[in-house]
């Protein structure tokens, strides 16, 4: 029977961990935090967007770093076999918008509970608030972990654990409040591999407009957002945002922070359509419509049937015709300059948010010095990668943790059968 060390007891841990048990093999988590699947707790606002209900094809599809490298991984355990595993092990789960897998409860303990249970009846052995200091390799093979029990483990000092394989699950560096303070890069850089820069993605994002402050808590659905950079698309979609006092964030706005990470947003624009189901011409026909019906009103009263009342006095400033202005009395071609801010609200993004609020990691281990079809290394015999820790990241939508539970599995299964 094979030892197999995991650190890390979040998604890919756990999954990690069911998998090489009912491989055959004999398995200990060790997780630093005094629980596991402490970023789990707040995923999906605390509900956990567990997956995503689609084929391969379409997670492939959502991937935006090495999507290629993930299909032994998403073949492995795609989304409905492990929609199966979790009803079949007692957790009820519903699909919603978007195709979003949660927890019928939407409590994100539901989940934990469920995969807790599922370790103890294959007698996973969980070392808790214990912290793994390095690995130990010879020859290029896997020996031991050097581990140091904190208090709350209930035991004392350091420890060498001898194991056949390690997996390393650690997560990132987003939300380091959970644990994820980037050991796994430290354990991959230590082993010979390469580990590419990493920066917060899925995070809201800071502009440079100051209507953001007087739109502060006003959320958008059915918009479309266009993030450009210079005359490049690089992402188009309809769905909800928010403004907050910082910027803009919301589904929308996380989403397109995937093509920003890393890179320098000078030059990128966001576009917001306000009124993505109306052409410029039906649109204008509407305003036009509004105004006849109240041809004495001023300007900055006429439009409350068409925006919600805190994007009002912003639209009514950077139209730049006088608020004032009775709606008779405006041009054509003020009209049509309305329409068209509408049609294309401009926000210029200054920054992302820090990885206190990044949904996931962007960078991390690269990924062609990990085998696809085990993830193994190919550096290190008996050392495997799972989850966030590898450089792979996709949109929102339960993407995310599908990567976590497909890696987790694969790794798990890998080490226990190789």
């Amino acid at each position: 029977m094979k030892n197999i060390i995991i650190i890390g007891g979040g998604a890919a841990g756990i999954m990690a961990a069911v998998a090489a048990a009912d491989a055959g093999a004999s398995v200990t988590i060790i997780e630093k935090n005094e629980k596991l699947g402490k970023k789990l707790y707040i995923t999906g606002k605390g509900r956990c967007n567990i997956t995503n209900n689609s084929d391969v094809q379409n997670l492939l599809l959502h991937v935006v770093s090495n999507p290629k490298f993930l299909y032994s991984a998403f073949s492995a355990l795609n989304s409905q076999k492990l929609m199966d595993f979790l009803e079949n092990n007692g957790l009820k789960i519903q699909t919603e918008r978007g195709n979003r897998v949660f927890p019928a409860s939407g409590k994100s303990s539901d989940v934990i509970k469920t995969f807790k249970s599922a370790l103890e009846k294959r007698k996973v052995k969980i070392y808790y608030n214990t912290e793994v200091n390095g690995i130990n390799t010879e020859d290029g093979i896997f020996k031991s972990v050097n581990a140091r029990y904190m208090a709350g483990s209930g035991r004392k000092g350091t420890e060498i654990i001898k194991a056949d394989a390690v997996i390393i699950a650690t997560g990132g560096v987003s939300y380091p409040s959970t644990g994820s303070t980037g050991d796994g890069y430290k354990f991959a850089a230590n082993t010979g591999h390469t580990v590419k820069e990493t920066s917060p993605s899925l995070v809201p994002v800071n502009i440079k407009e100051n209507f953001a402050k007087e739109l502060q808590g006003l959320s958008l659905r059915n918009v479309e957002l266009t993030l450009m950079d210079g005359k490049k698309v690089l992402y188009r979609e309809m769905g909800e945002m928010l403004f907050t006092h910082f910027g803009i964030s919301g589904p929308l706005v996380l989403t397109s922070s995937c093509y920003m990470s890393g890179k320098d947003v000078t030059g990128m624009k966001f576009i917001i359509d306000l009124k993505p189901a109306l052409t410029n011409q039906q649109l204008n026909e509407r305003i036009l419509r509004d105004f006849s019906e109240c041809k004495n009103s001023s300007f900055k009263n006429s439009l409350g049937r068409l925006l919600p009342a805190k994007l009002i006095p912003v639209v009514v400033a950077l139209s730049g015709i006088n608020p004032d202005k009775k709606v008779n009395s405006v041009t054509k071609q003020e009209r049509a300059g309305l329409t068209n801010l509408l049609k294309g609200l401009v926000m210029t993004p200054e920054s992302l948010r820090g990885y206190n609020e990044a949904v996931i990691t962007k960078g991390g281990v690269l990924v062609k010095e990990i085998s696809p079809a085990t993830l193994e290394s190919k550096k290190v015999k008996g050392v495997y990668f799972a989850g966030e820790v590898i450089d792979v990241d996709a949109m929102t939508g339960g993407y995310n943790l599908q990567i976590a539970w497909s890696t987790g599995f694969l790794a798990g299964k890998s080490a226990a059968e190789i």
